[in-house]
This record gives C-alpha cells, sequence and structure tokens, in this order.
C-alpha cells in the first residue's frame, strides 16, 4: 500500500544503478555550472527577462533548438549504447542486461521523434512562418510560450527517472500493450513514459493549433492560400495532422494509464479488454506522426532548391497538391503497421494500396525538385549537399517502404532490421536531413552570419557515408532474420559481422556530428568574416530574406503588400520597396506564466507517477490558479509608436 505521504517513493527510488548514479551526477554538476556561469556574469536577470519570458516567436524559436540540440545529444548516446551491445553481444551477454537494453531502446525511440524532431522543425518554423507570411508574430504568442514550457517540462519528466526512479519504461517507443501494463511492468517507467508525453503532446497541440491560426488568418494583404511560400504550405499540412492526431495520442496514453491505475482493463485481455485497440489507436496517431515529422522537411527542401537553383520551383501548384494528398492519404494506412496480425485481407489489400498511393505524391514533389534544378544555374552550397544527400537515402528508403506495403512481403520483413532499416531512412533521411539543410540555410538569416561551409560539406560527408554503412547492413540483417530489440543472438547466425559494419556506421555519423560543433564554434570565432550585412546572403526569393540578419523584434515595419509566392523576388526584379509609412505597432509584453504553469504542470505529472495525491493537488491547483490569473490580466499588451519604428528603421540603415 501506498505511504499517505510518499506514495510510492522509497529509498529504492534514489539512483542506485551505475547509469542513473552517472546521469544525475551529470545533470547535477551541468546545472552547477551553469548557475555559476550566470551568477559570475550577473546574467540571471538578463536570461530572465530577456528569454525564459519571451514571447516573441524568434527567441522562442532559438530555445526549441537549443532544447532539441541538449536532447539530439542524448538520444545519440542511446544509439551508441544500442550499437555497441549488438556489436558485442554474439554467444555474450554483452555489457548491457536485457531490461536495461530495452529501457535505452525505449528512451532513444521517444526522445528522437518528441524532442529532438519536433522541436527543431518547431523551432524553425517559430523563426521562418511569420517572416515568410508577412506576419509580426504568431496569433497567440502566450499560447506559443506555453507550448515550448510544456514540451520542455515533458522533455525534463522523460529523462526525471535518472534522479527519481532508477529504471525507464522497457516497452519500445510506443508503449506497446500488453507489455506496458501493470502485469509486466509494475514500476514507474512506463508512468514517467505516460506523463512526459501527456505534457510535451499537449504542448505540441497548442503549438499546433497556434501555427494553424497564424498562417489562416496574419498573412500579409495579397497573400491568398496559393500565394503562400511552400514551407509554410508544409508547416500548415502539419499542423493540421497535429490537431487532428495529437488528442489521439493523449486518449490512448491516458487509457493505458487507466488500466495501470485503475485496472479499467481497456487493452488487458481480462474483463473485455483488447490489445488490438491500443495498436489501431496508437498507429491512428503513430503514422500521420510519421508525416509531421517529414512533410516540413519536405517545404524546407523546395525553399533551398528553388533559392539555390536560381529559378522558381517547378509546379508549384503540383506542390501543394501533392503536400495535401499525403497530408489526407497519411490517415488511411495506420494498419500497413500490424498486416500480419489477422485483420484480413479485404482490410490488408485496401491499406497496402493505400500505402503504395501515398507514394506517387511523394514522388511527385521529386520529379518537380530534379526539374528546378534542370537549366537552373545549381549552386553547390552545403545546404544542398543536404538536399542531394536526402535524395539518395529517400530513394532507398521510398522503395523500402514500397516493398512493405505489400502484405506478403511485410509478413517477411515485419518486425524485423529491415523496418527499422527504413523507418530510420525517412527519420534521418528526410527529418534529420531537412532539419541540418534548413538549419544551415537559415542560419545567417537567425544569427547574422554564415556557417563555415568546407566544415559543413565535410561534415554532410561523414553523415552520408556513414547512414549507409550504418543502415544497408540493417537490411541485410532484416531479410537474414534479425528482429529488433534483440539484446544478443547466436554467433552461428553469422549477424555479428553486420553488427560490427552498422557500429562502423554509427562511428562515422559520430565524426560528423564532431565536425558539426567544430563548424559551428569555428563560425562564431570567424564571424565577422561572415557577416551577413544584407540580410540576403543567398540571393533568396521569399519575403524572410527582406528583412535584417537577425530581423528586427517587430519583424515589419510596415507590413508588405504581397502578389505572388516569391514576394521578395519579385520585389527585386521590379525594384520595388517596402512603404516607410509607420504607424503605431501593438506588441505582447513578455510573461512567466508559461513557465510557471509547465513547473506546476511538471510537478503534477512526478506527482502522478509516484501516486503522491498531496503534490498533485498542489500542482493542478497551481496550473488553475496562473491561468484564471493570466486570463484577467489585461495589460498583455504595449504599443511601439511609429515615431519609435522611424528611428530604429533609420538606425538599420544608417548601420
Amino acid at each position: 500500500m501506498d505511504n499517505l505521504f510518499l506514495g510510492k517513493l522509497t529509498l529504492k527510488a534514489l539512483p542506485h544503478h551505475w547509469y542513473t548514479v552517472g546521469g544525475t551526477a551529470f545533470m547535477i554538476i551541468l546545472c552547477i555550472a551553469i548557475a555559476l556561469h550566470l551568477t559570475r556574469t550577473r546574467r540571471w536577470g538578463w536570461l530572465w527577462r530577456d528569454w525564459l519570458t519571451s514571447t516573441d516567436p524568434k527567441k522562442i524559436g532559438t530555445m526549441y533548438m537549443i532544447f532539441a540540440t541538449l536532447m539530439f545529444f542524448r538520444g545519440l548516446v542511446d544509439a551508441a549504447m544500442i550499437w555497441i551491445q549488438q556489436s558485442l553481444a554474439a554467444d555474450s551477454a554483452g555489457y548491457l542486461n536485457p531490461d536495461h537494453f530495452q529501457q535505452i531502446f525505449t528512451a532513444h525511440g521517444d526522445i528522437m521523434v518528441f524532442f529532438v524532431t519536433m522541436g527543431f522543425f518547431f523551432g524553425l518554423m517559430n523563426w521562418i512562418v511569420p517572416l515568410q507570411i508577412g506576419a509580426r508574430d504568431l496569433a497567440f504568442p502566450f499560447m506559443n510560450s506555453l507550448g515550448f514550457w510544456l514540451t520542455v517540462s515533458g522533455g525534463l519528466l522523460i529523462n526525471f527517472f535518472f534522479v527519481v526512479g532508477g529504471d525507464f519504461a522497457n516497452t519500445g517507443w510506443l508503449a506497446i500493450a500488453p507489455l506496458s501494463e501493470l502485469e509486466f511492468n509494475p514500476g514507474v517507467g512506463v508512468d514517467y513514459l505516460i506523463w512526459s508525453l501527456q505534457l510535451s503532446g499537449l504542448g505540441s497541440l497548442l503549438a499546433g493549433i497556434n501555427f494553424l491560426v497564424t498562417i489562416i488568418k496574419k498573412r500579409a494583404p495579397g497573400m491568398t492560400l496559393m500565394k503562400m511560400p511552400l514551407f509554410v504550405w508544409a508547416s500548415l499540412c502539419a499542423m493540421i495532422l497535429i490537431i487532428s492526431a495529437f488528442p489521439v495520442l493523449t486518449a490512448t496514453t491516458f487509457l493505458l494509464w487507466l488500466d495501470r491505475s485503475f485496472e479499467m482493463h481497456f487493452f488487458t485481455v481480462g474483463s473485455g479488454g483488447n490489445q488490438m485497440m491500443y495498436f489501431n489507436l496508437i498507429w491512428m496517431w503513430g503514422h500521420p506522426e510519421v508525416y509531421i515529422l517529414v512533410i516540413p522537411a519536405f517545404g524546407m527542401f523546395s525553399e533551398i532548391v528553388s533559392t539555390f537553383s536560381q529559378k522558381t520551383v517547378v509546379g508549384y501548384v503540383s506542390m501543394v497538391v501533392a503536400l495535401a494528398s499525403i497530408t489526407f492519404l497519411s490517415y488511411l494506412v495506420w494498419l500497413h503497421h500490424f498486416f500480419t496480425m489477422g485483420a484480413g485481407a479485404d482490410l490488408n489489400s485496401f491499406f497496402g494500396i493505400m500505402t503504395m498511393l501515398i507514394a506517387i505524391p511523394s514522388g511527385v514533389q521529386v520529379f518537380n525538385w530534379i526539374l528546378t534544378m534542370y537549366k537552373g544555374r545549381v549552386i553547390l552550397s552545403s545546404a544542398m549537399y543536404w538536399f542531394i544527400g536526402f535524395l539518395s537515402v529517400f530513394m532507398v528508403g521510398g522503395m523500402a517502404g514500397v516493398l512493405m506495403a505489400s502484405p506478403p512481403a511485410d509478413f517477411q520483413v515485419h518486425n524485423s532490421l529491415f523496418l527499422i532499416a527504413h523507418f530510420h531512412s525517412m527519420i534521418i533521411g528526410v527529418a534529420l536531413f531537412g532539419i541540418f539543410a534548413g538549419t544551415t540555410y537559415w542560419f545567417p538569416k537567425i544569427f547574422g552570419f554564415k556557417l563555415n561551409e568546407r566544415l559543413g560539406k565535410r561534415a554532410f560527408w561523414f553523415w552520408l557515408i556513414g547512414f549507409f554503412v550504418a543502415f544497408l547492413p540493417l537490411y541485410l540483417l532484416g531479410f537474414m532474420g534479425a528482429t529488433r530489440r534483440l539484446d544478443h543472438y547466436a554467433a552461428s547466425t553469422g549477424w555479428q559481422p553486420f553488427y560490427i559494419t552498422a557500429s562502423v556506421g554509427l562511428a562515422m555519423i559520430i565524426f560528423g556530428v564532431i565536425t558539426q560543433v567544430h563548424q559551428l564554434i569555428l563560425s562564431i570565432k570567424e564571424k565577422q568574416h561572415n557577416l551577413d550585412t544584407t540580410g540576403d546572403p543567398w540571393n533568396g526569393r521569399t519575403l524572410e530574406w527582406a528583412t535584417t540578419s537577425p530581423p528586427p523584434f517587430y519583424n515589419f515595419a510596415v507590413i508588405p503588400q504581397v502578389s505572388c509566392h516569391e514576394e521578395f523576388w519579385e520585389m527585386k526584379q521590379s525594384k520595388r520597396s517596402f512603404s516607410k509609412q509607420y504607424a503605431d505597432i501593438e506588441m505582447p509584453k513578455n510573461t512567466g506564466m508559461g513557465v510557471y504553469i509547465s513547473t506546476f504542470a511538471f510537478l503534477f505529472g512526478f506527482a502522478i507517477v509516484w501516486h503522491l495525491i498531496w503534490l498533485a493537488l498542489l500542482g493542478f491547483i497551481g496550473v488553475v490558479t496562473c491561468m484564471i490569473i493570466r486570463s484577467f490580466d489585461e495589460t498583455t499588451e504595449y504599443v511601439l509608436a511609429a515615431k519609435q519604428i522611424k528611428q530604429m528603421e533609420t538606425s538599420k540603415i544608417e548601420e
């Protein structure tokens, strides 16, 4: 029975494994080092006033990317531990016990999907979407801050088992039932996973609503839907998927929590439950989620190809239709994730056909990108390198996906490393390469100087070659019968050389990451030589390049009048400039309520994990109280006078 005050907390919850002790020590040392630096430089007030409480989407976008970078290194360590274990575990237990291996496997997937890939995309969207549509801010600035801090609180909670608990979920990243039920996972690891996804999922949902409303309602005059840049279209499609799919994830994980906490039996075989309902619900969210991760990358690649081919993207209308088609079809393919579970020939055939159909709009985009480069004056910048690398990986991964869309073929490779290789082709080759391309492309707009091109291209080659060396062996292992989540195997299978080869590929990827860190450090040191003084370092085509680098906090002194989807290019060709008829601007004030609400939400999630009823009530009351206080605050904006705007714009011209 739970303790009335401490719930399920006991001394055993304190760090006692080598990895939890090490992880806790690292986090404590890092926090102390940051606190000492801020104290020594007297920057606590600056950090709170200018960043943590900011409602400026550009600063929130930067914080998203910093947070995603930290989580990327966390997920990369997990990946390295998985590969090293599998390389050593032929007729051997390796260096990880089976339970620890499965925990790492689970954490790696959740961190990379929810906090790395989505974090980077939300960061870039916060920066670029308002600029591309000619807006000064998102529709709901406070909601933007709250969404970010809820995501951070979810990220903290998913790592908090290091400090209190000691064990994480060992179920795989989707917490598949019945493995995630109380009978097989009586610890708190699954609860940590559930409530971290609840918090971060709510943050993503708020962000999705915010971006959808912003794109629909805050476009510049003259910018119809068919005059929006393709990255904005891709963002809109991804937000539609988030708004429709994430409530399903929230409901599914909440039902799982009810199973675990109150013996509700939604997904257990006892008392009329059905685990197949969990599979259907989780993949009704899960497959749209895959496209939430890749559709923004498609939009980024469209912008990059057009800019560095120095011509408008071929087939703008067909590109929009392709994005919309992928969005629609992504709802009709979820059952291909369990072809082998007896759904029946008719259902399998329908979902197999739908899965094959979704390759058509993807192919349309590929051909349009290639045609855009055809007879264009292609500039092989490092951003274009990432695009060309994406094409090569996308072709291999896409063909593997079409193969698995056939139920008979899927029967052979389902749940094998073939599937893992295909999935990573999509997430690394499309989403992550898209993040690297987009970050390189917009870096001078965000920070005011270019990244080092030489090191950027070197990092690309490490990543591309490393990717193929790491994941092509997994396709072969899948055909040889190697299933995913294997922590050891018999040497007689002949698998070990392939696992070792994959680990060599991982080492090359790590060299790529090290090169990217070196690139960033060197670029900062040499930033005076690579300053973007024009605001348009790539001869860009869309409105974000019409502002200074970095843009002013109000983005545009005067909202532009738009006539086409490449408005800035049209302005340059016709030698038009922005109006200088300045008017007063209403701007949102900074607020700490996003931090406060998310802190109470974190306490609520932690309390539910450990059955601390009093702390859960405190967290819930804190959230509600902060929301009420915020709702009565009528001074959430201030007026930036036209005279001030004129002075700032004049000083920029003089500089």
